[in-house]
């Protein structure tokens, strides 16, 4: 009976361990322009300061795009460019919805090379979420 109270305290614990140790996935919802991208900019370097395992990926429609289009800047006129690449090194995924582009005539061959195009920004959220277990923030 003794061993049968080790052998399930060692699986539980096991269990805990890997759950403690699991990679964190967030998917950063963007549909609201420039000052929302610059703000999750710092929330994601900030979330990857603390956890450099996370795994985040950025979902944008909408106005949401804009930055990650050629030439894109900040309110202050500094470019996104060089925030996107340092994220994208570090293993941040960058996806626009293509709905958008289509809606506002805007060339798939604008969107800066570090994002993908995905069919549709919500339901690449809802996919994320719903199949992929990942936790939703929106800053």
């Amino acid at each position: 009976m003794n061993n049968y109270f080790c052998t399930g305290a060692l699986i539980m614990s096991l269990s805990l361990s890997s759950l403690a140790q699991a990679q964190v996935k967030v998917v950063y919802h963007i549909n609201e322009g420039v000052a929302q991208a610059y703000r999750a900019m710092g929330n994601i370097r900030n979330h990857l300061s603390a956890d450099p395992t996370a795994k985040i990926t950025v979902v944008t429609h909408g106005p949401g795009i804009d930055f990650l289009l050629d030439g894109a800047t900040n309110a202050i006129g500094e470019s996104f460019a060089g925030s996107i690449g340092d994220l994208a090194s570090k293993g941040v995924e960058f996806k626009v919805c293509n709905n958008t582009l289509v809606s506002r005539k805007i060339s798939k061959d604008r969107v800066v090379m570090e994002a993908s195009v995905v069919p549709s920004g919500v339901s690449e959220v809802a996919m994320l979420q719903a199949k992929s277990g990942f936790v939703y923030l929106r800053p």
